[in-house]
């Protein structure tokens, strides 16, 4: 069971930056593909950016392009996102997941393991 751990979330205003964390504390987090959702009440959770496991390739929603880097240090068990340019409709919770060696997916069901969620909220 592979446990993660978000934080960073919290209030900013439009404009703004923020940089999310999402740690575990499993050993063998290089060799999961990383990823980067949210979701708002009534709506279904979304795709914001991914990562492979070697850092190689990473992918975005077209949303966020321009404005939110994803990375991650192996060495520390760490994925990141760095918010940029934040706007009220990135205002969600947002979720970190992991999926075995996985690679350029965009799809909920393809990350087995999920963080509890940090909350973004950007004020206009």
């Amino acid at each position: 069971q592979v446990q993660l751990v978000e934080s960073g979330g919290g209030l900013v205003q439009a404009g703004g930056s923020r940089r999310l964390s999402c740690a575990t504390s499993e050993r063998t987090f290089s060799s999961y593909g990383m990823g980067w959702f949210r979701q708002v009440p009534g709506k279904e959770r979304e795709f914001v950016a991914g990562i492979s496991w070697t850092a190689v390739n990473t992918w975005y929603a077209d949303s966020v392009k321009g404005r939110f880097t994803i990375s991650r240090d192996n060495a520390k068990n760490t994925v990141y996102l760095q918010m940029n340019s934040l706007k009220p409709e990135d205002t969600a919770v947002y979720y970190c997941a992991a999926g075995y060696r996985l690679i350029r997916s965009q799809t909920v069901g393809d990350y087995r393991y999920w963080g509890q969620g940090t909350q973004v909220t950007v004020s206009s």
